[in-house]
């Protein structure tokens, strides 16, 4: 299978292109960038640490990008990400989505995409996060508004967008345990004199600091105990493997606008 990155030179980008390079029947299909990118017409070889020129050259052609390849991986900004949905549209070519901070309008031009071709779209990719999201949605089946629910977030300090997109998934989770809409229980800032917590609230909270990768906690606080379910990514990889694993998944796959949890079989 032929895949593609676009953003190819951002941190993301650049895993995904040694992830796809190092994994069985796959093969890069070419990268793009921006065009003030320090990238921008030198061979993909330089993402890669190879010394041998693998003869394609990175460039800001999406739409060629598309043309060529059979899936083309997006973790840019969400405004990329909707024009990158309409030419995977155009073209028929799959689409995998890790972009987050997407809004409501724009995932809607996302899954109206997924009414021409495949798209798989998920604010993490990584195996263990889908996991916990299964265990959130579970345990807030069984434990009523008794038990507060905050959820935690820390990432790098290059991160643009707050909470992350694990962190609405894991608030939705949560949200669909408890038979809410997320948004009519959303807490998502606490300044000044607050007065005291709702109940049923699902509180949130962004940190941002130095390196991490991606850390998320979710708690349950009762009273007289807490119950928390952590997960640490300490490796971009996790995310890059995910993508590649959903990228490869979508092979002769009906149109459609999928989850990674489609992709696990969750």
């Amino acid at each position: 299978m032929k895949i593609g990155i676009v953003g190819c030179g951002g941190r993301m980008g650049q895993m995904l292109v040694q992830t796809v390079n190092a994994t069985k029947g796959a093969e890069l299909g070419g990268g793009t960038e921006h065009s003030l990118s320090d990238y921008l017409n030198k061979d993909l070889s330089v993402l890669t640490g190879g010394d041998e020129n693998l003869g394609m050259t990175i460039n800001c052609d999406t739409h060629a990008l598309f043309e060529a390849c059979d899936t083309v991986i997006d973790f840019t900004v969400p405004m990329a990400t909707v024009l990158h949905a309409h030419i995977a549209s155009e073209t028929g070519t799959a689409l995998v989505i890790g972009t987050t901070g997407l809004d409501q309008d724009q995932l809607s031009c996302v899954t109206t995409a997924g009414e021409s071709t495949v798209i798989v779209q998920a604010g993490n990719m990584s195996v263990g996060v889908n996991l916990l999201l299964g265990l959130v949605k579970q345990i807030s089946t069984i434990l009523d508004n008794n038990y507060d629910i905050e959820i935690v977030e820390m990432h790098h300090r290059h991160k643009i967008d707050a909470p992350s997109g694990t962190a609405l998934m894991l608030g939705q989770a949560a949200a669909q345990g408890r038979g809410v809409e997320l948004d009519n229980v959303s807490q998502r800032a606490r300044d000044g004199h607050t007065g005291q917590r709702n109940a049923g609230d699902i509180g949130f909270a962004s940190l941002r600091g130095g390196d991490v990768v991606g850390d998320h906690t979710v708690v349950f606080a009762g009273q007289g105990e807490r119950i928390e379910i952590t997960h640490k990514a300490s490796s971009r990889a996790i995310f890059a493997n995910g993508a590649v694993r959903a990228a490869l998944w979508t092979a002769d796959r009906k149109p459609g606008l999928y989850s990674m949890q489609d992709v696990l079989g969750i």
